[in-house]
């Protein structure tokens, strides 16, 4: 399918595993895209793999400015922007074991992560949205996470901008939805990684306890998603948010627990 045929997009995050996945996906879809990421490095690889439909961009989250260079050098690049996809956060793993609880988290590391992953898609927003008002629509895709709809152990201010980015991307929607720009968000679940494989030994098979599908997903099944929501096919679905976690939130949270009882 060449659904995104003429369109240009922005994958925020596009050196990572979901980031790269959606830039390849949009440009198998026929879209131009640019590949904005933290790292260098990450964006040119994933950018020079996709050829000349690519365009790697180093830039900031954090960084008004840097987000604002981004979406200009993209329009100047390509010459218009249909599609964002607000997909950068903060993956520092010593700041991440800092991310823990009320009590404990340092404030300079929750104002950190939310500067990154929230007022970092607010930006993003911001710039791209008169680009793309001036060619006629467009549709933004924010990554949120089931972690912004139900609490954990750890990791309150990753989970505290999931749950914001669920309420941003309604906003935009509606105040932008009559001059044709949709705004969605997905959500997902444990996404099977190299960083999952190399965990806590252990973890990855408490976590698939209570799923509900075969198999953990993986960076393409995220990638398909956001693909069909930058495309028209989804031109009536504006300001949701769409669980992609096999099932992980939907059921009763004795569920893993009684298939074991049964079993035993």
């Amino acid at each position: 399918m060449r659904r995104l045929e003429g369109k240009v997009a922005i994958v925020t995050g596009g050196g990572g595993g979901i980031g790269s996945a959606v830039a390849r996906r949009f440009v198998g879809e026929g879209a131009k895209v640019a590949v904005a990421d933290l790292f260098a490095e990450s964006a040119k690889r994933t950018a020079d793999a996709l050829g000349e439909d690519a365009l790697a961009i180093q830039f900031d989250a954090a960084s008004p400015e840097s987000v604002k260079a981004m979406v200009d050098r993209t329009v100047e690049h390509f010459g218009r922007l249909d599609i964002l996809h607000n997909n950068a956060a903060m993956t520092d793993p010593a700041k991440g074991q800092m991310d823990t609880t009320a009590v404990d988290i340092p404030i300079e590391i929750w104002r950190e992560i939310l500067d990154v992953n929230l007022t970092g898609y607010m930006l993003g927003c911001k710039y791209a949205v008169p680009h793309m008002v001036a060619g006629g629509g467009g549709s933004i895709i924010n990554t949120a996470s089931n972690s912004g709809s139900a609490g954990d152990l750890a990791r309150i201010a990753y989970g505290s901008t999931k749950g914001a980015i669920i309420t941003l991307t309604k906003y935009v929607a509606t105040q932008h939805g009559r001059q044709n720009i949709r705004c969605n968000s997905v959500a997902p679940g444990v996404v099977l990684t190299e960083a999952l494989e190399k965990s806590v030994p252990g973890l990855k098979e408490i976590i698939k306890r209570h799923i509900l599908t075969p198999e953990f997903g993986i960076p393409d099944d995220i990638a398909a998603l956001v693909a069909f929501l930058a495309s028209d096919e989804s031109r009536y679905i504006t300001g949701e948010n769409i669980s992609i976690s096999g099932g992980g939130l939907i059921h009763q949270p004795h569920y893993a627990d009684l298939i074991a009882f049964m079993e035993g």
